[in-house]
C-alpha cells in the first residue's frame, strides 16, 4: 500500500469526529487516507494503522502501538482496547503511547458497527465478544505480543465489552474496565424505570456515528415504548450482555479485574459495579469517585494527569508485567467522597458503611397527585454530575416551597455533627395507588439553614399490575454515593413522580399515599463512615 504519514490520518479521523459525521460520510472522507495509512508506521512513536480482521468475516479499523526499540525476537505484553460507543480508534492515541512507551503492544481498534468498522452495533453482543478473541489472535500473530501476557480495557463499553470478554478467553489475564456496566438492566431499567436520558443519548449516539441493527433498533423502539407485553424479552436480551449473569466464568478464568466508576454516573450507576465486585473471587480493585459517565478518566484520554489512568497503568504493570509497586497490597476499595480531595481505602465494599446505619423514621403519612413535576429532580445528564465533580454544585431544590400536593417531604432534626454518608441508602416504605400502575422517585437532599436541599442520591421506582387501593411494601436501593453532611445541616427525603431522567408510567388522575404502618414502620437507611 502506498505509504502516507500517521499524523495526517490521525488528522482526518480527528476531524471526521469533531465534524460528528455519520459513518458514511467518513468513509468517504477518510478511507483514502486511513486506507494509505493501514499496515504503515510511523517510526519515532510506533504507531501503526491496520485493519484487523473480526469475527464473522467483517474488519474493524484499528491501531497498533509497539515499544520504541522493539526488538527482534522479543515479545510485550498486550492490551486491546475496544472503543467507546460511538467513539472512532484513535480515541486511546494518548494513554496507548504511554503504555507502549512503557513497554506494551497496545492494539485498540473501533468497536463493530462503528464509524469504518464492519457489522451492525450489537451492544456487547456475541460478535463483539468473538471480535476480541479474533484481535488478539491476530495480534498474536502480527506484532511481537506475549500470548501469556494479554490484557482488557477501556471506557464505557469498551468496559463492558472487556468485561465479558474475560468470561469467555482465558488467555486474558487482566482487565482495566471504567466507567462501564456489569448489570445492563440494573443500569438502564433499574426500579423497573427506563432511565430515559441515558438510553435516548445511547441511542442517538448509534445513529450518528454506526449503523444499529434490526435488533437494537426494534429493543430501542420497545423500550422507549414502554411495550409492557416485550418486558421479559429485553430483559433477557440485557442479560445476556451483563458480565453478573457471567460472573462464575470470569472467576474461573481468573483475571484481574481492575472497575472504575462516578458516584454520579447517569448511565451506568454505581450499584451494580459495586454488587458485581463483591462477586469478584480473583485480584480485584474498586474506585469510586465524584463525576458522571466517563468524567473521572476523560482528561487521562487527552494524555493530561488522571488518577484512574495512573492506576490502570498500575493494575496492568502488576498483573502483567509482574511489577511488585503495591497496588495489590493497598485496600482494593478506594473512594474519594464528593465532598473532599481525599481518598479512603476500605478492605471491601461493605465495610464502606462501616460506622453503622442511621435510620430516619417516616412516621408521617404523605399524599401526593401524580403527573406533576414537583421541582425535586435528578438534573440531567452528563451535566449535573459534572458540575458536582468540578464545583460541588449537585441539582439542588428549595425544600420549604417544594408543592406539598405533588411532592412528600420529610425532614430529619439539625446535626450537631457531620455525617459521613457511605454506600447505599435504602427507602422502605408502604405506598397506596389510586391506579395498578405507577412511578415515584425518591431523593435524599441536604438541606441548609436556608432551606436548600443539595442532591445527595436519588432512584426511580415503577410498579404495574398493583390493586388500587391496595397498600404494598417498598424496599428501593438509591444510587449509592459519598457526602458528606456539614453539622447545622438535616436530611430530607423527597418523593415525587416526575423526573425528565425518567419514563414515568403514572396514569391521568393517579395519586400515592405513603404511609407507615405500625407493624411496618417507613423509614430511610443511611450509612454512615466509620468515625
Amino acid at each position: 500500500m502506498e505509504r502516507t504519514t500517521t499524523a495526517a490520518a490521525v488528522a482526518a479521523l480527528l476531524a471526521a469526529a469533531a465534524l460528528g459525521l455519520a459513518p458514511h460520510q467518513a468513509q468517504a472522507a477518510t478511507a483514502p487516507t486511513v486506507a494509505a495509512a493501514a499496515d504503515t508506521s510511523a517510526a519515532a512513536s510506533g504507531l501503526s494503522f491496520h485493519d484487523i480482521p473480526g469475527s464473522g468475516g467483517i474488519t474493524l479499523k484499528g491501531n497498533v502501538f509497539t515499544p520504541a526499540g522493539a526488538q527482534s525476537g522479543r515479545t510485550y505484553p498486550l492490551i486491546v482496547l475496544p472503543t467507546s460507543w460511538g467513539m472512532p480508534q484513535i480515541e486511546y492515541i494518548a494513554q496507548a503511547k504511554k503504555l507502549a512507551d512503557s513497554g506494551y503492544v497496545v492494539v485498540s481498534y473501533t468497536s463493530r458497527g462503528f464509524w469504518l468498522s464492519g457489522g451492525q452495533i450489537e451492544v456487547a453482543g456475541p460478535p463483539d465478544i468473538a471480535d476480541v478473541s479474533a484481535v488478539i489472535d491476530w495480534a498474536l500473530a502480527h506484532t511481537p505480543a506475549d500470548a501469556d501476557r494479554i490484557g482488557l480495557g477501556g471506557v464505557s463499553y469498551a468496559a463492558g465489552i472487556s468485561l465479558l470478554a474475560s468470561a469467555h478467553d482465558p488467555r486474558v489475564k487482566a482487565v482495566v474496565a471504567m466507567s462501564g456496566w456489569a448489570d445492563l438492566i440494573e443500569s438502564i431499567y433499574s426500579g423497573r424505570t427506563q432511565h430515559l436520558q441515558a438510553a435516548g443519548l445511547l441511542g442517538a449516539a448509534g445513529y450518528l456515528t454506526g449503523r444499529p441493527g434490526p435488533e437494537l433498533q426494534s429493543l430501542l423502539g420497545d423500550f422507549l415504548g414502554s411495550r409492557l407485553d416485550r418486558e421479559q424479552q429485553m430483559i433477557e436480551w440485557g442479560r445476556k450482555r451483563s458480565a453478573a449473569e457471567q460472573v462464575d466464568r470470569i472467576n474461573a478464568n481468573g483475571a484481574a479485574i481492575m472497575l472504575g466508576n462516578a458516584w454520579g454516573d447517569t448511565i451506568f450507576p454505581p450499584n451494580q459495579y459495586a454488587k458485581f465486585y463483591e462477586r469478584l473471587t480473583g485480584p480485584k480493585r474498586l474506585e469510586f469517585r465524584p463525576g458522571d459517565h466517563a468524567t473521572a478518566e476523560g482528561t487521562g484520554l487527552l494524555g493530561l494527569p488522571n488518577d484512574t489512568w495512573t492506576n490502570a497503568h498500575r493494575w496492568f504493570d502488576r498483573y502483567l508485567k509482574g511489577e511488585r509497586n503495591g497496588i495489590d497490597t493497598e485496600a482494593p476499595v478506594q473512594v474519594k467522597s464528593r465532598s473532599n480531595n481525599g481518598y479512603e481505602g476500605y478492605a471491601d465494599w461493605k465495610s464502606v458503611g462501616s460506622g453503622g446505619t442511621e435510620k430516619l423514621a417516616l412516621s408521617d403519612s404523605e399524599h401526593v397527585f401524580a403527573n406533576i413535576d414537583s421541582g425535586a429532580n435528578g438534573g440531567i445528564v452528563l451535566l449535573s454530575s459534572v458540575l458536582d465533580q468540578f464545583v460541588k454544585a449537585p441539582p439542588a431544590a428549595s425544600i420549604p416551597l417544594l408543592p406539598r400536593a405533588f411532592a412528600a417531604v420529610w425532614q430529619s432534626e439539625r446535626y450537631d455533627a457531620a455525617r459521613r454518608i457511605r454506600g447505599t441508602v435504602e427507602l422502605h416504605t408502604t405506598v397506596t395507588p389510586t391506579k395498578g400502575d405507577g412511578t415515584f422517585v425518591a431523593y435524599l437532599y441536604d438541606v441548609g439553614p436556608l432551606g436548600i436541599g443539595k442532591l445527595v442520591s436519588n432512584a426511580p421506582y415503577t410498579f404495574h399490575g398493583k390493586t388500587p387501593g391496595q397498600p404494598f411494601g417498598v424496599d428501593l436501593e438509591l444510587f449509592s454515593t459519598a457526602y458528606d453532611v456539614p453539622a447545622g445541616h438535616r436530611l430530607a427525603l423527597v418523593v415525587d413522580t416526575v423526573d425528565p431522567l425518567y419514563i414515568e408510567h403514572n396514569p391521568t388522575g393517579a395519586q400515592l399515599t405513603f404511609s407507615s404502618p405500625r407493624t411496618d414502620p417507613s423509614y430511610v437507611s443511611v450509612p454512615l463512615r466509620e468515625q
